[in-house]
């Protein structure tokens, strides 16, 4: 006669505690995998290419993401930022921060009309502005204090220097 196994061993420990271990690498996996494709619906443009074209110009294709928005990541003064391309914004508006973050100084105080009223900001002057490798050179931005997060509104003062065309979902940026 066989005898059965007895539960209070270890083995059958062992295989419950393996059992619930797999359970936990699954879950943590898919979390992983679905934070990921959060974050590629939020900004489809985590990786930038550019192209040389024939013309000596360079060209950076950006993808709307899944609230009609542009966001890109870029450099400030060789520092990694996040970019939302806003053409309504006059500067570069960078969040308090952000600018403490890549050893920005605050400038003058300058009074901007936002949508949600009136705001002082401070004003600054990048080094540079890269989004892939397209860069600008000294370009007018903004410290603004009220402003939260890490992303940084990419205005006009940079975007002037610029060309741009939408196409659909895509906006080519050239330089």
């Amino acid at each position: 006669m066989r005898r059965q196994p007895d539960p209070t061993q270890t083995p059958y420990h062992l295989g419950r505690g393996m059992l619930l271990l797999g359970w936990v690498a699954g879950l943590g996996l898919l979390s992983l995998l679905f934070s990921d494709i959060l974050e590629q619906q939020r900004n489809p443009n985590a990786r930038l290419d550019t192209v040389q074209t024939a013309d000596g110009s360079r060209e950076v294709e950006l993808q709307r993401n899944r609230h009609g928005h542009y966001l890109a990541r870029g450099t400030i003064n060789g520092q990694a930022v996040e970019f939302l391309l806003d053409t309504g914004a006059s500067d570069v508006s960078i969040p308090e921060a952000v600018a403490r973050r890549v050893g920005l100084r605050r400038g003058t105080p300058r009074l901007y009309e936002t949508a949600n009223g009136t705001i002082t900001a401070y004003t600054t002057l990048l080094d540079t502005l890269a989004l892939g490798e397209i860069a600008l050179q000294r370009v007018r931005a903004s410290i603004n204090p009220q402003m939260e997060g890490e992303t940084i509104l990419l205005g006009m003062s940079a975007l002037k220097q610029l060309e741009f065309t939408q196409r659909g979902d895509t906006l080519i940026i050239r330089q």
